[in-house]
């Protein structure tokens, strides 16, 4: 019984060596020289103006979505483009159906003036 789980085993242990392995070879052969210049936060010559952890305004984030819901879309219609032939009219309208969708899921948007920057 545990002879099936060996090859399991050695695949974890593979990993770890290969994850954890340079991470710790690194700490213990790596010269380990601190100076100012190299523990200083930035250096692009000039101090930080403002904090790092400002608050972006909610249409960057809806820009985002919107993105990542039109790059999907693209994923989507390549391989229905291929086989459309294969699926018919039935193959047509879902995929209609689904452009639909997203189309007005971009005008919805549009008039709430996620697309607009001031």
């Amino acid at each position: 019984m545990l002879q099936n789980y060996f090859p399991i085993l050695m695949f974890v242990i593979v990993g770890l060596l290969v994850g954890v392995g340079p991470i710790v070879l690194g700490k213990l052969l790596a010269p380990n020289r601190p100076d100012a210049e190299k523990l200083s936060p930035y250096e692009c010559g000039f101090e930080a103006f403002e904090d790092a952890r400002m608050k972006f305004d909610v249409r960057y984030y809806l820009i985002a979505i919107l993105f990542i819901l039109f790059d999907l879309e693209i994923a989507f219609l390549f391989p229905w483009a291929v086989v459309l032939k294969d699926l018919g009219v039935y193959g047509l309208g879902v995929m209609v159906e689904f452009l639909a969708v997203l189309t007005l899921g971009f005008v919805y948007m549009w008039k709430k003036g996620a697309l607009e920057w001031e």
